[in-house]
């Protein structure tokens, strides 16, 4: 059987923690899309792992799966595991020799390219980290592979014609001297090779590679569990979120079929749990009708910390929550729960469960609001529209319920979902109703204990 876990909003819905809360039962956690901009976090007996890429079931000691649909920095696979180590930890990741290997000159380019982009305000708000110049180069079928690194011969070949390319961007297009560049060596085909050939070496030494198709369906039909990890969320997948303010890859449950080359019919014969948090934020721009209070660089117009009309509640629940990206430190924007978000999200996913993160952060509030519609051109609509545009030009519609007080949280989670204060518990049958799914957990607290579990995925 598999559960796949999707995030429902813009990334940050805590789906590394209900990936260790109901992985005790998987015997495998593969990640389906991505690379390390996702940025998963875990607490465990008091210790805090911040994953981008080593996939949350480690903390477990799940066998982990980089899928085909991933996109790898060795570096930064080997220096987590490295740091998971040392904290007394022994990671199993295996590595599809299908996925493609994000270089140095893919980092190099991302920069320069976030960098052009915000001169006329369109940047992205990426993590920098690589991850768009390697699926274009994907796309572009001039990619390297983890399968390349493992035979010197092709790896030299794919180098040597990819490389000469990413210089005459940087030098022709852009007008940048490589050897001005931080890292030159990032557009040197010698340098690269030896580096990445050492990668290659390693993986073949340590067995990581596989071929995932294979090792997830053999894994299967041993009666081993799979449990999928989506990274980002819904309103940021390439197809369906809102371009171009979007990751490079499919975060959707139908990119747990194509990321692991596993049938569509085996996801959706599964459990596919939607991710929720309990409000609403977001790093980098891009339309947020239900936003609170802005952040420098991301939230469109916003040109002075401080001056939203919300901006002291925005605050309030971004320190509450930790609301700062795990990968890139930068503060989240911040919103009040949208509904025709959410619906879009549930229509595009199967959502069969909910997990419903963080309603401890807004508890003490007078009064919590959502966004359950929107007025577009005068009329109201349900779900967000199909382009940016469009949904920029949106105004939300707010329901209000009242507040729930501060409580014994962990008391809570121990008790079950009937100790959750009344408030908080019509807030969630509200939002159950709505998507017509049932809550499957409701997340009280960062740390495993936290979590009011309703239904067992596996059950």
């Amino acid at each position: 059987m598999t559960v796949t876990i999707v995030g429902s909003q813009l990334g940050d819905e805590g789906k590394g923690g209900v990936v260790d809360l109901y992985g005790d039962a998987a015997d495998v956690v593969a990640r389906y899309q991505g690379g390390d901009n996702a940025g998963h976090t875990v607490v465990h007996d008091g210790e805090t792992y911040k994953l981008s890429l080593v996939p949350s079931g480690a903390v477990r000691g799940k066998i982990g799966v980089l899928g085909n649909g991933c996109v790898i920095n060795p570096r930064t696979l080997f220096d987590e595991i490295s740091t998971l180590q040392e904290k007394g930890l022994d990671p199993d990741v295996r590595v599809a020799e299908r996925a493609h290997v994000i270089l140095p000159f893919h980092r190099v380019l991302d920069g320069i390219e976030e960098d052009v982009k915000s001169e006329s305000d369109q940047e992205v708000g990426t993590t920098g980290r690589g991850i768009g110049p390697t699926y274009e180069d994907k796309a572009g079928r001039r990619g390297v592979r983890i399968g390349d690194l493992l035979d010197p011969d092709v790896l030299r070949e794919r180098l040597e014609y990819v490389v000469p390319q990413k210089r005459a961007l940087v030098e022709d297009v852009y007008d940048i001297a490589v050897e001005d560049l931080d890292d030159p060596d990032a557009f040197d085909v010698d340098a690269l090779f030896e580096e990445f050939r050492e990668f290659g070496q390693r993986l073949e030494e340590e067995e990581m590679t596989v071929n995932a198709s294979t090792f997830l369906t053999d894994a299967m039909a041993d009666g081993q569990t799979v449990m999928f990890e989506g990274a980002q969320g819904t309103i940021i997948d390439i197809d369906h979120g809102n371009y171009p303010y979007v990751t490079s890859s499919n975060p959707t449950a139908g990119g747990a079929a194509v990321g692991t080359g596993l049938s569509p019919g085996v996801i959706a014969d599964g459990e596919v749990i939607g991710i929720v948090k309990a409000y609403l934020t977001r790093v980098g721009s891009g339309p947020l009708p239900t936003e609170l209070g802005g952040v420098v660089g991301d939230t469109p117009g916003y040109d002075e910390q401080g001056d939203g009309e919300n901006e002291e509640l925005a605050t309030y629940i971004r320190e509450e929550g930790g609301e700062y990206g795990t990968v890139t430190g930068r503060p989240r924007r911040v919103g009040w729960l949208d509904m025709p978000m959410l619906r879009h999200s549930a229509r595009v996913n199967g959502f069969t469960g909910l997990a419903v993160n963080h309603i401890d952060v807004l508890a003490g509030l007078d009064e919590v609001k959502v966004g359950h519609s929107y007025d577009h051109e005068g009329e109201e609509i349900f779900t967000i529209p199909s382009t940016t545009e469009q949904w920029g030009e949106c105004e939300a519609n707010f329901r209000s319920f009242d507040g729930w007080p501060e409580v014994d949280w962990e008391a809570v989670a121990e008790d079950g979902y009937d100790a959750i204060p009344e408030n908080a518990r019509t807030y969630l049958e509200y939002l159950a109703d709505e998507l017509d799914t049932p809550i499957y957990a409701v997340g009280v607290g960062p740390g495993r204990e936290e979590t009011v579990v309703v239904e067992d995925p596996y059950e």
